[in-house]
């Protein structure tokens, strides 16, 4: 009995120990860490939704539903860690010598919600209600205390996504969002949008790993989302050094650079695929050589300069494309984004020709 007892408070204070790590990987760990009990929790959310999701008939349904999805995951978080740690208590308690399992749940209950029906007078049982207070009110406040970093986060991320709505329409296209540039703006001008999208993908690819709940929040409008912005912004720039024949500027390749490297950061928390080959050059791409057509001619009739040579500007737009294309419909797909032409998962079509 003695072994058995001391077993069960090893087990105890190593399951507290996992709990109180999950806490510290999810909400202060300022970097990118796979954490197994959020990853469970978000994970069984998420079935139960995909449950609701099979009786929505459209794309406003669905995103009326997993609208709920990240606030729901976060919240259950609490009462997940909570439960977990009042087991692990129960086992030291019982471990220390309190008669009876139910008398060990009862008193961990007790201590770890600060209730205090359920006090002990020795050292030890006392020290052990004082630590299971301390690690209730540490979850409590940790969640509490992170909630507005992740909804200032959010804020920020949809203040530019908002903006290019402005600038390439609803849902955004990189084709619009060159003809507004040159009916309103002048394409000499995109340097500046290169430069701030940079900056946003940084901010993104930060927030987006260390705080991955923010993945999974929708935009406040449901044609909305920082996937579909990306890959807007991308192809944009893609298209631009591929294809439009203005002075190269050297802020569209560092932004795409930015992008991508954003995407593959997110996509490999995620367990996405990023690309298995790494001679990733050769190959295919999802947009088609029609599709780029089509661009190319919607582009012609806004009286933007293209280069004349469009197979090596097809070429060119592939080899800038495969960076991110599987990333894009990776995560496209596990949020759920909406439609967009660009950026819906499908088989690649395209060829690369870098």
């Amino acid at each position: 009995m003695i072994l058995l007892r001391v077993a069960a408070f090893l087990l105890g204070a190593g399951l507290v120990t996992v709990t109180l790590l999950s806490a510290v990987r999810t909400f202060v760990l300022p970097r990118s860490a796979n954490d197994p009990i959020a990853r469970f929790v978000f994970h069984t959310i998420r079935r139960i939704f995909y449950l609701a999701l099979r009786r929505a008939d459209s794309y406003t349904q669905r995103d009326q539903i997993m609208a709920y999805y990240a606030p729901f995951s976060l919240l259950a978080l609490l009462p997940v860690w909570l439960v977990l740690v009042q087991l692990g208590f129960t086992g030291m308690y019982w471990g220390t010598g309190l008669t009876g399992i139910y008398q060990a749940y009862r008193t961990s209950g007790s201590s770890l919600l600060t209730l205090g029906f359920a006090s002990q007078e020795s050292l030890v049982l006392t020290v052990l209600d004082f630590t299971a207070a301390t690690i209730g009110l540490m979850l409590i406040a940790l969640l509490i205390a992170y909630l507005p970093s992740i909804y200032s986060a959010f804020s920020r991320r949809e203040a530019a996504v908002a903006l290019l709505e402005v600038r390439a329409g609803s849902p955004p296209s990189p084709v619009e969002m060159l003809r507004r540039y040159q009916r309103i703006h002048g394409l000499d001008k995109l340097g500046q949008q290169w430069e701030n999208w940079e900056t946003w993908f940084t901010e993104v690819d930060e927030s987006h790993t260390s705080l991955s709940a923010l993945v999974f929040l929708r935009s406040p409008q449901p044609e909305r989302s920082w996937v579909t912005a990306t890959g807007t912004i991308l192809d944009t720039a893609a298209l631009t050094r591929s294809s439009l024949d203005i002075p190269t500027d050297a802020r569209a390749d560092l932004c795409i650079r930015a992008g991508f490297l954003a995407l593959r950061h997110i996509a490999g928390f995620f367990n996405l695929p990023i690309h298995p080959d790494p001679h990733y050059p050769d190959q295919p791409i999802s947009i088609s050589r029609e599709e780029f057509e089509a661009a190319m001619d919607s582009l012609a009739e806004a009286d933007i300069p293209l280069k004349q040579d469009r197979e090596q500007a097809w070429r060119d737009f592939a080899g800038w494309r495969v960076n991110y294309d599987q990333v894009l419909t990776a995560l496209a797909e596990l949020t759920l984004a909406p439609e967009n032409a660009w950026t819906k998962r499908r088989q690649p079509a395209g060829q690369t020709g870098q």
